[in-house]
Order: structure tokens, then C-alpha cells, then sequence
């Protein structure tokens, strides 16, 4: 039997009256096609608009100059963002001064903590053999009674470090300052906010004016301890490991103990601060009466932060890698075990050899060469560190070949692309000589960029 086929209703059109349509007049056509014409008219001036928006759009593109600043922590990415901007935009970093007065407390505060902190394990643990004059029981008193007085401001630090942070933490129970972007404009009072952060910010400019009194209460400890004979023996026999700022600070505490202090190009570029993620910083340069929008990204260094710097890879015009030179003789903080020589050629092997970098720039800033030429000055063997370095001089001449040689070795080695590379042998605290550094270094980049993009 035949199944079933089901059919559609069928729709039945209505009827029509001839008699009483109504027809359209010339008057209302020739209304209707002026529409027309007036609609076809918007649409045309829509397609021009956005037609030279994209060309803008495209213009602005060619005439972007994207850098990635890349290297460990602690190589020098900060204090070279900032070199770049005291060349090229001086004007916007002396507007972000007072952002700085809280950064300066805290390598204080810091300081004094871990000066603290290392004298009472060596007086626990006095080294044998070591003069007793440093470790007495009269030395130990002294330190004491600074201790008991500089505790209000040590009381300070994880307080003013959280504000900096803006309740980050990190994982791994690492304590510091860490910052991400926008973090200046959390603690400068004078910005105008909305109310919530309005709050925030009266909560950290009370951190900071505390830090400030307190620095300027104990001023006279603080001085005595920095130039007691125990910390400076420590120092000697390199017991005491600070920041490498710390000393600066320490040796200008007076000037910063002053109720109207402000920052100090010096103090700016002398800061220790922790990056977390990609802090973008963007200026104009003019160069050849062409003004290009050069974008900056000063990423975090630390191991666990370095996945968050590929998806910058793939249209970077250049790369500028930082290698700390000067670190033959340390270790990661997240790896003990890792020298952070050995850490950063690594890292130079993975920048040369990512595909999605082929086409930046290379330039390889051998950073700390100064530091390199205290520490092999007071008598710091390299070989004890680096066994490779065999019986080679311990002078600088020797060493910074020697570790120019290996990243050059790698270059060649590792890069696809047969890129050239600029090697430089820097100094970040050298606002003078970094200033031909960055005029030579950001000229190659942005004719490069010329270059490719067409444009002249």
C-alpha cells in the first residue's frame, strides 16, 4: 500500500479591486528618485570615509616601530626603557617623577632589611678564622640597638610593596615589588580617578608619606648602619648580597630623606623594580621629517614569565636582547642551580632560532660592563664560576672576548635568517654614553623599518 504524501496547505492570493488602486504621481516618483539619489549620495561619502580611515589605519602601520626588549631578570630591560625615553621623550619622564618617591623607599626599606638580615646569620654563624673585631660581642650590641630602631621601617616594606604591587603575588612564595602596567598611575595621588580608585590611591600615598617620615626619623641609624666596620667587612668579603642599586641609595639617603624630595634622573635609572607581563611604552620619533610611533615592550624576564612574550613575536621589528655579563657568578632566583650566563645564551639560542622572529632585528646588548669591571677588579675569579674559562687572563679585555665569542658563536650557529647583528658592550647607568648607543642602535632599527615598509 502506497505511504501517505502529506502536501502544503496551498495560499490563496487575495483578490484585487481595479477600480480603486491608487497610482503613484510624477511628483512622488520624482520624490522617490531624489531619495534615492540622496541615500546613494550618504553611502559614497561612507565609502570615502572609511576608505581613508583605512589609509590612515595602513599609514599609522608603516610608520609604527614595534621593539621588544627581551632578556633574564635583572638584565637591564627596565633601566634601557627608560635610557630611551630620557633620549627621545625626556619630557614625559620628568612628568612621572613623583611616581617614582615610592620605588626609591623601597630599595631603601630593602636594604636596610637584608643588611639586617644577613649580619644577624653571620653573627650565628661567624666564619672560622674570621677577625673577631667584626663579630664581638660590643659589635653585636651596636647592631642590635640599630635593629631595634630600624624596625619601624623594616615594618613598612611588605606594606609599601603590596601597594606597589597592587595585591599581586607571585607564585613560588617569591616576595617584592612586582608591577604591571599602569602601576604609576595607582600611586600618584595628584591624577583625577574615579571613585574606587580614588581610594586605592589615598591608601597608597598613606604608605608612602609613612615610608617618607619614618626614613627621615631614623636617618641617623640608618647611616651608622651602612657605615659600621661589620657591614663593610661583609661587603668586602662579599658575604652581604644587595640589589646592585643598593649602595647608591644608601650612599644618597640623606638628600632622599627630604620632606620635598623628588627623583633624580639618577635615582630613576638606579631603581630596582620587577617587571610582571608586557609594560608597553610608546613615543614619537622624528627622524628625517618623518614622525614614527615607536612602541617599546619591556617584558618580565623571570623563567615563568617568558611564555607571555610570544604573541609579540610575530610583526616585532626588532629584538634588543639584554645579556648581563657581569653575572658570571650568579644564580637564577627561580634556579639555583642555573648561572645566569649559561640562563641567558639559552635564551639567545631560542630568540635566534624562533621562526616567528626571522625577519626583526637583531641587536645584542652586552649589558653590566661596568659591573664586570668591579668584580674582576676585586679579584673575582670567572673559572671559579665558568670552568670553561680555563686559565685564560682575568681581566676584562679576556673576559668580555670570551663572552662575546659565545653569543656570536650562537648567532651564526643558530640564526636561519643570516641576519646582521649589532653588538654593543653597555653600561645602562651611563646616561652619556647610552645616548650614543641609543641614537646609533634606534637609526639601524628605524631604517630598516624604512626599508621594508616603503616609505621615505
Amino acid at each position: 500500500m502506497a505511504a501517505a504524501v502529506a502536501h502544503e496547505p496551498r495560499t490563496v492570493s487575495p483578490a484585487i479591486d481595479l477600480d480603486n488602486l491608487e497610482y503613484p504621481t510624477f511628483e512622488s516618483l520624482a520624490a522617490m528618485a531624489q531619495e534615492d539619489v540622496e541615500i546613494t549620495k550618504r553611502s559614497t561619502l561612507i565609502d570615502e570615509e572609511l576608505k581613508k580611515e583605512s589609509a590612515k589605519r595602513k599609514e599609522a602601520r608603516r610608520r609604527e616601530v614595534k621593539v621588544m626588549l627581551l632578556g633574564q631578570a635583572e638584565s637591564g630591560k627596565s633601566t634601557l626603557q627608560k635610557q630611551f625615553q630620557l633620549y627621545y621623550a625626556s619630557k614625559t619622564l620628568d612628568g612621572e617623577r613623583p611616581s617614582w618617591r615610592p620605588v626609591v623607599y623601597f630599595n631603601i626599606i630593602k636594604a636596610v632589611r637584608m643588611i639586617l638580615s644577613e649580619l644577624d646569620w653571620e653573627f650565628a654563624n661567624p666564619t672560622p678564622g674570621q677577625d673577631a673585631n667584626h663579630t664581638s660581642k660590643e659589635v653585636q650590641e651596636k647592631i642590635g640597638a640599630l635593629r631595634v630602631k630600624l624596625l619601624p621601617l623594616i615594618a613598612i616594606e611588605s606594606s609599601l610593596a603590596s601597594e606597589l604591587s597592587g595585591g599581586v603575588s607571585v607564585s613560588g612564595g617569591r616576595t617584592g615589588a612586582y608591577v604591571r602596567a599602569g602601576w604609576q598611575a595607582l600611586v600618584t595621588p595628584t591624577h583625577t580617578w574615579p571613585s574606587t580608585d580614588a581610594r586605592s590611591t589615598a591608601r597608597v600615598s598613606e604608605v608612602v608619606e609613612l615610608a617618607s617620615r619614618t626614613i627621615s626619623t631614623v636617618l641617623s641609624e640608618i647611616q651608622a648602619l651602612w657605615d659600621h666596620r661589620a657591614v663593610r667587612h661583609l661587603l668586602d668579603l662579599r658575604k652581604v648580597r644587595l640589589d646592585e642599586s643598593a649602595p647608591f641609595f644608601l650612599d644618597n639617603v640623606e638628600r632622599i630623606a627630604e620632606p620635598d624630595y623628588l627623583p633624580t634622573t639618577d635615582d630613576i635609572l638606579n631603581v630596582r623594580l620587577q617587571t610582571l607581563g608586557i609594560m608597553e611604552h610608546s613615543f614619537p620619533i622624528n627622524m628625517g621629517g618623518i614622525t614614527y610611533n615607536w612602541k617599546l615592550y619591556d617584558v618580565g624576564g623571570a623563567r615563568g614569565q617568558r611564555h607571555a612574550w610570544v604573541p609579540y613575536f610575530d610583526d616585532a621589528t626588532a629584538i634588543i636582547f639584554l645579556a648581563p655579563v657581569s653575572a658570571f657568578d650568579q644564580y637564577l632566583e627561580e634556579d639555583a642551580k642555573t648561572n645566569r650566563i649559561d640562563d641567558s645564551l639559552q635564551l639567545w639560542t631560542a630568540i635566534c632560532s624562533n621562526k616567528l622572529l626571522q625577519e626583526a632585528h637583531l641587536v645584542l646588548l652586552l649589558n653590566k660592563a661596568d659591573l664586570l669591571k668591579k668584580k674582576l677588579k676585586a679579584g673575582i675569579r670567572i673559572r671559579k664560576y665558568i670552568t670553561s674559562y680555563g686559565e685564560r687572563p682575568n681581566t676584562f679585555e679576556s673576559a668580555s672576548e670570551y663572552f662575546r665569542s659565545h653569543f656570536l658563536q650562537i648567532h651564526r650557529r643558530k640564526d636561519l635568517s643570516r641576519r646582521p647583528l649589532y653588538v654593543h658592550f653597555t653600561s645602562m647607568l651611563d646616561v652619556q654614553a647610552m645616548r650614543s648607543i641609543i641614537a646609533n642602535v634606534g637609526e639601524a632599527i628605524i631604517r630598516k623599518h624604512i626599508t621594508e615598509t616603503g616609505l621615505v
